[in-house]
């Protein structure tokens, strides 16, 4: 738990989840409402709590057409040398490794992971996806070789020639969702690593409730 939230009067409590639904950031919401910016960071990071609790009660088994990624995020902003630039891997410092399973025209799924190795994202794969009437779209990355011996159906892409080919095998949808969480994180000029799993699953929960958020929010808040 984070530091405990001040009590405010329940209509502004009303205006602050319409601000934090409409991704109106906490200096610019203290202002329109006229409350102390702590104060407005402490209800905001409470309404990341409850939102961190709605997807992981969420969460549930994926099929169908499933895409499978990792990617690196958060961390603080650093100036860049050229010699950093030309650096590539799987992995990037000051950030945080996490896995995405997104299903085709549904939702998406984040975890923090140690590393992307397959001894680390094999379990969560097995927990997260049925074997039966699935295809997983993923990249070349070796952790995700023998996913077809473990009993999945399992198409590849590989990045260094294209992105999708005739056939639609391709990750542009869990592609998509890392550029939407890159941006939004990118806006708080860096994220703690105490704080990290609450803004990913804000970005998360976004992404899968574009057309519901405010009404959710309402609901998971009780407010």
């Amino acid at each position: 738990m984070l530091q405990r939230k001040p009590r405010i009067k329940k209509a502004t409590i009303k205006k602050l989840i319409r601000f934090f639904a409409e991704d109106i950031n906490a200096t610019k919401t203290a202002h329109l409402i006229g409350i102390n910016r702590n104060t407005t960071n402490l209800w905001y990071m409470h309404f990341r709590e409850k939102i961190l609790a709605h997807q992981e009660h969420e969460n549930g088994s994926f099929h169908g057409e499933v895409e499978l990624d990792e990617s690196y995020l958060g961390g603080p902003r650093r100036k860049i040398h050229a010699k950093d630039r030309r650096k590539r891997g799987r992995g990037a410092e000051n950030k945080v490794p996490v896995f995405g399973v997104l299903k085709r025209d549904g939702k998406v799924y984040t975890q923090i992971i140690k590393n992307a190795s397959k001894q680390e994202l094999l379990p969560i794969i097995r927990r997260l996806i049925k074997k039966d009437e699935t295809t997983i779209y993923t990249d070349k990355w070796k952790s995700y070789d023998g996913l077809v011996l473990d009993g999945y159906k399992h198409k590849r892409i590989n990045h260094s020639k294209s992105y999708s080919n005739r056939k639609g095998t391709h990750v542009n949808g869990i592609e998509n969702f890392w550029s939407f969480s890159k941006r939004r994180l990118a806006k708080f000029n860096g994220v703690s690593r105490k704080t990290f799993l609450l803004h990913l699953k804000e970005c998360e929960f976004r992404y899968n409730h574009k057309r519901d958020i405010l009404v959710l929010l309402r609901k998971i808040i009780n407010a």
